[in-house]
């Protein structure tokens, strides 16, 4: 699951929501596959039923079963989450971007190994773990991933 979005406030009495979108553009969003917010540990799936941008970071959005504002006040301040299978594969996989591990340059990326469970990245022909806990940052636009990678897998790769 990758955050995407962030519940700022209600907005209105019918449910709308007010949310400021992280690292994504509105037009990324597929309003046809759900999208998820955690409720008691567990990620709970929502089809988007409108989607109205506001501004560039921002975006008026209605989630199916949410009509009140009462059910909408109950989930201001939460995260809205898409889980990676549900990405567009261009971006999913991420073939040709840039990698780096906080500031340091690793490599481009050359492929996805789509394990099951474990999906990784392949970069200078070592693999990768491509796990949410190590992304920082992923920009689109500039075609690059920030990761925090596991102590001593920087190092492997600068000796290849």
């Amino acid at each position: 699951m990758i955050p995407v979005a962030k519940i700022l406030k209600s907005n209105g009495i019918d449910g709308d929501l007010l949310v400021g979108l992280v690292d994504i553009g509105i037009e990324e969003i597929d309003t046809k596959e759900p999208v998820f917010v955690v409720f008691d540990g567990l990620p709970v799936p929502f089809f988007i039923e409108s989607l109205e941008a506001k501004g560039r970071t921002r975006a008026i959005l209605h989630l199916t079963d949410i009509d009140t504002l009462e059910d909408a006040e109950e989930i201001v301040g939460r995260e809205i989450l898409l889980d990676a299978e549900y990405e567009d594969s261009d971006e999913e996989d991420f073939t040709g971007w840039t990698l780096f591990d906080g500031d340091r340059l690793v490599g481009t990326v050359t492929g996805l190994e789509d394990i099951p469970g474990n999906p990784c990245l392949e970069v200078a022909g070592t693999l990768i773990p491509l796990h949410e806990d190590f992304i920082v940052s992923a920009d689109p636009q500039k075609r690059t991933l920030v990761m925090n990678l596991p102590d001593g897998l920087f190092e492997v790769l600068s000796q290849k």
